[in-house]
């Protein structure tokens, strides 16, 4: 099974960032989640959880690069 975004995770705003957050389990930043499963670590209870449900990763798009990763980082 496959979902088009994986968003509902609980997420956490990163202290001293205005507008950064990242998953409560993993750590990882959104912007490298990016809406995806595979964004989240091997480890995450979160994908651990969807995994097990029967939803799959994406194998292919499995980069840990940020979306605004050319975009300038000033908040």
């Amino acid at each position: 099974m496959k979902k088009l975004f994986y968003i509902d995770y609980p997420q956490e705003h990163i202290e001293g960032q205005t507008h950064k957050y990242r998953c409560t389990y993993c750590k990882e930043e959104t912007t490298i989640i990016n809406g995806r499963l595979e964004g989240h670590l091997p480890t995450c209870e979160y994908r651990i959880k969807l995994e097990s449900a029967g939803y799959e990763p994406d194998q292919a798009k499995s980069v840990k690069d940020p979306v605004s990763h050319d975009a300038d980082d000033i908040d």
